[in-house]
């Protein structure tokens, strides 16, 4: 990818959950963690791949005459695409009648992400604004430098969701341009956290700290945890990442996010397999023991959805 773009796998319009206000949240592709329980699978190569909606197939096989060899074949009338092929997908993607093969992301310029924000400008009042998510968005850590300055000179007011696993110079670079930074803590105990996730978190807890310590920014700072069953959500863990926050700022905002059940359909469109288990969300009496295990440790300024 040119520097002066960015992959981008979906832009959200509308969005109350990633902000404050009326949000527009445009969803760059990559991360370097690998969490069982991702919510966005299609966000997690660092490329362009193409993906397979079995529900809009109209099964014409169109897609076999078009393809080249070793790009995809039909197993009991389920079509496998070689995602790893190094051929461009571009024929196939064209051939497809129903649109159900396609492309997870499209490049983006400053100039034309800028331009499609621009169009719910009239919406972000009230403390709307843009919200950039992933993936993780400091993968793509120039372009995501550039659009904020681009969106603050707009008079944009701008929001990042982010595992904090990034260079730590481009987070103290970034953060001046940002009005609310969204940062998880997944899980404290660093073996776990590799286990779960791919990364251990010494690098999450440095810039988070960095930020929490920062007078300039510790209150644009929002510490969320996702709560998944047989990972994150136990006691244990609630305790020991708020102690760790509330060390550093008493006033810290913390947010426990409800576990969501809608994340393993996605895995199919991507032909992975979808680790964490199936669950249901937690009861609302179980969030609040989970909040109150937090206000135990020293964390009373409690976000609740």
């Amino acid at each position: 990818m040119p520097k002066s773009e960015a992959l981008v796998f979906d832009i959200k319009r509308f969005a109350v959950h990633d902000g404050d206000g009326l949000r527009t949240t445009v969803f760059f592709k990559g991360c370097p963690l690998r969490c069982r329980w991702c919510q966005n699978p299609e966000g997690l190569e660092a490329k362009r791949q193409p993906v397979y909606l079995k529900s809009q197939c109209i099964h014409c096989h169109r897609c076999e005459k078009a393809a080249k060899a070793g790009q995809l074949k039909w197993k009991d009338e389920k079509l496998l695409l070689s995602r790893e092929s190094a051929e461009s997908f571009g024929a196939i993607v064209d051939a497809c009648p129903s649109g159900a093969i396609r492309y997870d992301s499209k490049p983006w310029s400053i100039d034309e992400l800028i331009e499609k924000i621009r169009e719910d400008e009239v919406f972000f009042r009230h403390n709307g604004g843009v919200t950039f998510s992933g993936g993780e968005p400091l993968m793509q850590g120039e372009f995501l430098d550039e659009i904020l300055k681009a969106c603050k000179k707009e008079g944009i007011r701008t929001a990042i969701e982010t595992s904090s696993f990034g260079d730590h110079e481009l987070v103290t670079k970034i953060a001046p341009s940002l009005d609310r930074i969204f940062c998880d803590i997944k899980i404290l105990d660093p073996k776990k956290h590799k286990e779960a996730t791919g990364q251990d978190n010494t690098l999450i807890l440095k810039n988070t700290r960095w930020l929490l310590s920062s007078e300039e920014h510790r209150d644009k700072v929002i510490i969320r945890t996702p709560l998944i069953p047989g990972y994150t959500a136990d006691d244990e863990n609630i305790a020991a990442i708020a102690s760790w926050i509330s060390e550093i700022d008493p006033d810290v905002k913390y947010e426990l996010l409800n576990y969501n059940p809608l994340a393993p359909s996605k895995y199919e469109m991507v032909q992975k397999t979808y680790r964490a288990g199936n669950h249901q969300p937690f009861s609302e009496q179980e969030m609040e023991h989970f909040r109150n295990v937090a206000r135990e440790h020293g964390v009373y300024n409690i976000i609740e959805e």
